[in-house]
């Protein structure tokens, strides 16, 4: 902090020399005006024209060129006009050229006052000083109790809560995260956002339940925004929990329509294919809505390799570009029980934005086995692939894939 005071005092330097540099010619600026008075002809020469004007009135007058009455009206507008062009003359006794100097640092003091204050009520100290906890840090602990000192110092402060409140969350501190979050919402507002947050927060703290208190948080949160998905992602769990898989379904395509291309959106498409195999659907038959074009694959198990590996064995289906220069364009995953499968593979699957089926015309579809569940291929992982199959309508037969080979 001791850098940013010195900043400010450089940048007032500029502000506080603006201010003084007129002392130093105060004294020239006076000699230089007192000698202009003293020089000074303009009145001598208004009444030398005045005089040359009433001699030649008075000339007029003597000649008969003017009656009386012409002549006394036209010497009162000559009167007049003395009057007025010498009355802005008359100029007032100089000042000491040092008179008001103390009003100078008076000013200058004001200036520097004034920026401070301004800056305490509407500055950033409060987040620099975040930023230099965040710097100092070296461990989660340790950044955990810089954080807790800077809310005591800065209560008000609402980036604190929004720092710790996810830190407390995550490492289930429950109660600590439900403190730091009604801080937040107290500063900012009952915004649906955070209302959400906290009936997501409430719905884990009591077991995956939605009390009453859920409740009148979820009947808030979706008057203030209809679609928020934090809170239709956790009513989807909790309609799964209750077997209820076509309204678990149903909440979490709402959940992923708003939001972005995340863990959060890849872990709800997870949960949505679990559900739809819970009802006794393919993976992705029938309750999808494709998005965009795409390519409707049939996978299924070669006869000579069934019975080798577990029915919970995990099966990634994935489209490639055919060059191979791209991220996977699309993944899907399933086990070994849900073969065969039919399934179709669109932009929802895709990993990336900057990676999607839409982008391409063909693709080179490849199906693995895996018992590690990681995504590289490994020695004992099963497999089949189909190269050059068109991205389009997926209204038509499927492009079958069988697992058939071994990678040794």
């Amino acid at each position: 902090m001791i850098e940013l005071w010195l900043a400010f005092a450089l940048l007032l330097l500029p502000a506080l020399w603006l201010l003084i540099a007129p002392l130093r010619r105060a004294r020239l600026v006076h000699d230089a005006q007192r000698n202009f008075e003293a020089n000074d002809k303009a009145t001598e020469q208004n009444v030398a024209i005045y005089e040359r004007r009433l001699a030649s009135l008075e000339a007029a007058l003597e000649r008969g060129d003017i009656d009386q009455t012409r002549y006394a009206e036209d010497r009162l507008d000559l009167d007049r006009s003395l009057l007025e062009d010498t009355e802005g003359l008359v100029q007032r006794p100089l000042q000491a050229p040092a008179v008001g100097r103390l009003v100078v640092p008076v000013i200058a003091v004001a200036v520097v006052a004034a920026a401070v204050f301004w800056y305490q009520q509407h500055g950033a100290e409060g987040d620099l000083a975040l930023f230099d906890t965040f710097q100092q840090s070296e461990s989660l602990p340790e950044l955990m109790k810089g954080l807790e000192q800077q809310a005591q110092s800065q209560p008000q402060n609402a980036n604190v809560w929004a720092l710790l409140f996810p830190i407390y969350r995550d490492s289930g501190q429950g109660e600590a995260a439900l403190h730091a979050l009604d801080n937040l919402i107290a500063i900012e507002g009952r915004n649906p956002s955070l209302l959400a947050q906290k009936a997501q927060l409430k719905f884990f703290m009591a077991e995956r339940n939605v009390t009453d208190e859920v409740q009148a948080l979820i009947d808030e949160t979706l008057r203030g925004n209809p679609s928020e998905p934090t809170i239709h992602a956790m009513l989807g769990v909790h309609a799964f929990d209750n077997s209820e898989f076509e309204e678990a379904i149903d909440y979490w395509r709402r959940a992923i329509a708003g939001m972005g291309e995340s863990a959060t959106t890849e872990a709800l498409r997870e949960g949505i294919q679990i559900a739809q195999v819970r009802l006794g659907l393919p993976s992705e038959a029938g309750q999808a809505v494709p998005q965009g074009p795409g390519v409707h694959v049939s996978v299924s198990l070669d006869e000579s390799l069934q019975g080798r590996l577990g029915d919970d064995t995990q099966v990634f289906v994935v489209a490639r570009d055919m060059a191979g220069e791209l991220p996977p364009l699309a993944v899907a995953r399933l086990t070994l029980g849900d073969l065969p499968a039919t399934l179709v593979l669109d932009d929802r699957h895709a990993m990336s934005e900057a990676a999607m089926l839409s982008q391409v015309s063909e693709v080179r579809l490849l199906v693995r086995v895996t018992q590690s569940g990681n995504a590289t291929p490994e020695a004992g992982d099963m497999y089949g692939d189909v190269g050059s199959v068109a991205v389009g309508d997926v209204d038509g037969d499927p492009v079958e894939v069988i697992i058939d080979r071994i990678i040794e």
